[in-house]
């Protein structure tokens, strides 16, 4: 079986250490564990890498358009190669988490997020799953646009690495176990 795992994210330098960028760092960690290559698929307008976990095909993609976009490439490829919404993971990040917080969950709202906005939009579902990365509130009356785009300070910077991992790790149960037992496992830490 194949499963479409998208990091979420903004393309580009700037970009790169930023909180809205987790779903990206995720997507590498899980491409450098597979061996993978990153490529540019024309079609869905994003950098691809296939991997494998266990019997399972994973494609990794992360959109080269901006966030409030990135379900065109999700949704294009989804339907390129005939995947449901179902084995589709979303890997993001989340202002009602803490820092560091990760959690499991298949469809719901998308809480003002705008890649989660237009994922449901392209695939037609809220149906897939999510990997939630917390990134904290906005300090004070900071704008939550605003304190997404921001780098990650130098002390929280320590902790994202092992975030990363983390997640990575809980994308593979989620393959691994399924959504439930998943849940059991990630949510206990």
């Amino acid at each position: 079986m194949t499963t479409i795992v998208a990091g979420l994210g903004n393309p580009g330098p700037k970009y790169e250490l930023t909180r809205h960028n987790v779903g990206f760092l995720v997507a590498d960690v899980l491409a450098d564990r597979g061996a993978a290559r990153w490529s540019v698929h024309k079609t869905s307008k994003a950098d691809v890498a296939e991997s494998r976990h266990g019997s399972e095909k994973l494609i990794l993609l992360k959109p080269r358009s901006y966030m409030n976009l990135s379900g065109q490439s999700v949704g294009t490829l989804a339907k390129y190669l005939s995947v449901p919404p179902e084995q589709v993971i979303a890997i993001h990040d989340d202002l009602d988490l803490d820092l560091g917080t990760i959690r499991l969950k298949r469809g719901g709202g998308e809480g003002g997020h705008n890649g989660l906005r237009s994922l449901t939009q392209h695939l037609g579902t809220r149906d897939y799953l999510r990997v939630r990365i917390g990134v904290g509130r906005p300090p004070g009356r900071m704008d939550a646009a605003a304190y997404v785009l921001k780098p990650f300070a130098k002390a929280e910077r320590d902790l994202l690495g092992v975030v990363v991992e983390e997640a990575a790790d809980a994308v593979e149960a989620l393959i691994d176990l399924g959504l439930e037992a998943a849940q059991n496992q990630v949510h206990a830490r």
